[in-house]
């Protein structure tokens, strides 16, 4: 049996809004949850002056407000200002916060570039998808980088390829998973080329494409085997109490929020 959590009673009045996920947070619980699994989006913006003046006045946090002031006063490192903060919450455990430091110590060691991306792709993972796109198009189209590995470029142009795709987008998707797969040469950026491709050409222009390449056949050919299983999974619909149990599974697995 885990140990019992105090969780602060106070609910602010106003909203502290986190404006890049357009997340609004009401709670200390809500605000460490947000800080614990958006680790890569926390830099120097989080030490603000707004967020330690609504923890002062709506969650009634006196003591804390001031500490983080001091600490914005100081220049001290985001990775410490976000720490105060959770110990102070006291829902995690000495063991949970040094596991948060050492992930804050890695990405503070990280290249620039390697937090834009990882800024990218929880930003894709929230839905904040064009906000996604925006930073993962300044990497592609910025200076390169000579000291990274080429393959790091290929998965970006293959995430922009999949914020794409959400967005129902399937030709500019079928582009950046082309340039994906060229540098990285991986069967699975070719998959979603091909089916990106079969999305938003007509009949006639996916099959004249499939005769550049004996490996598109092949590819297609797998593609289209996953997409008739699909299809066959889909045609039974569950009824009454079979149907809310599916959905109470999923919404537990953590895939319906």
């Amino acid at each position: 049996m885990g140990s019992i959590i105090l969780c602060h009673k106070k609910k602010a009045g106003h909203p502290y809004e986190i404006s890049r996920i357009h997340r609004r947070i009401y709670t200390m619980e809500e605000l460490c949850y947000y800080l614990c699994n958006h680790l890569y989006l926390i830099d120097y913006t989080i030490m603000n002056k707004q967020l330690c003046d609504w923890l002062d006045e709506e969650l009634e946090l006196s003591e804390l407000a001031e500490s983080l002031r001091q600490m914005i006063e100081q220049h001290s490192s985001s990775e410490q200002f976000v720490v105060t903060i959770l110990a102070h919450s006291s829902i995690y455990t000495t063991a949970e916060l040094k596991r948060i430091q050492d992930v804050l110590e890695k990405l503070k060691n990280q290249k620039p570039i390697e937090k834009q991306k990882l800024k990218a792709d929880n930003l894709l993972q929230s839905k904040a998808i064009r906000q996604a796109i925006l930073i993962y198009r300044s990497i592609v189209q910025g200076e390169p980088d000579e000291s990274m590995d080429k393959k790091f470029y290929g998965r970006v142009y293959a995430n922009l390829g999949t914020a794409y795709g959400r967005l129902f987008l399937y030709k500019e998707a079928a582009e950046m998973y082309e340039a994906a797969y060229q540098i990285c040469e991986e069967k699975s950026m070719l998959k979603a080329y091909l089916y990106a491709c079969f999305r938003y050409m007509s009949d006639g222009e996916y099959q004249e494409l499939l005769q550049k390449s004996r490996m598109y056949r092949e590819v297609d050919g797998c593609l289209q085997e996953e997409m008739r299983e699909n299809e066959e999974k889909i045609k039974f619909v569950p009824e009454g109490d079979t149907l809310h149990q599916w959905k109470d599974q999923y919404r537990r697995s953590g895939m319906g929020e």
